[in-house]
């Protein structure tokens, strides 16, 4: 079971990176703003799913969703902070 856990895992962040990849970059910026719109909708979901129940069980199943959303969005800012800065002329953006 530990094994072909691992596997999949290992396989998601093979695949993810290869679609990543092969996005264009024109297209980057804006997929990534909607998914970080969608992993926001999914946080506040997660949060209200987290504060209402009483199952152990969802308690760590809404615990998990809301943790990789925060990763989401996290990532996604991250990557599109990344990108902006690429079509920055003086290398620096104001107030830096």
């Amino acid at each position: 079971m530990l094994v072909a856990l691992l596997i999949f895992l290992l396989a998601c962040a093979i695949l993810g990176y290869r679609i990543i990849s092969s996005v264009p970059s024109l297209l980057h910026t804006p997929l990534m703003s909607g998914m970080n719109a969608l992993s926001g909708i999914t946080v506040l979901g997660a949060i209200a799913v987290f504060a209402t129940v009483d199952s152990g069980i969802v308690r760590f199943l809404s615990g998990t969703a809301l943790f990789m959303a925060m990763i989401n969005v996290v990532g996604g800012f991250w990557v599109t902070d990344r990108m902006l800065k690429m079509f920055n002329t003086s290398g620096r953006r104001k107030g830096e």
